[in-house]
């Protein structure tokens, strides 16, 4: 009954940008933290953005590797979290994952896939050279 369907996956080169949606529905998800992890082919996952829930703003963390170049979102009614990506880089490529957990915990512990209770299917991006 709760589901989280990410969207917006595909093929670019190298420098070019996408944006990842991921559309959370069967509960209120109002005090959750929205992450993004990905997992490229024989690898294991990883995380890459997270964004908490507050009352005047919503704290985001990032992983290195895409400081800078990757934004996290999420609108007002915390159903619906995306991930601007720009300056894209082969390294970039995997399967991204969005996810849900209560917001409870210090940033930190996002890093972490234990937090996060629902979990999509993936969305493929592919970052040619």
């Amino acid at each position: 009954q709760v589901k989280l369907v990410e969207s917006g996956g595909g093929l670019v080169q190298a420098g070019g940008s996408l944006t990842l949606s991921c559309a959370a529905s069967g509960r209120t998800f109002e005090n959750y933290a929205m992450g993004w992890f990905r997992q490229a082919a024989g690898k294991e996952r990883e995380f890459v953005a997270v964004i908490r829930w507050g009352a005047s703003s919503f704290p985001r963390a990032y992983a290195d590797s895409v400081q800078d170049r990757f934004t996290i979102s999420r609108d007002g009614a915390g159903n619906t979290v995306f991930l601007n990506m720009n300056s894209l880089k082969p390294e970039d490529t995997a399967v991204y994952f969005c996810a849900a957990g209560p917001s409870d915990y210090s940033t930190s512990y996002y890093y972490k896939q234990d937090p996060y209770e629902y979990w999509g299917q993936g969305t493929q991006v592919t970052v040619s050279s």
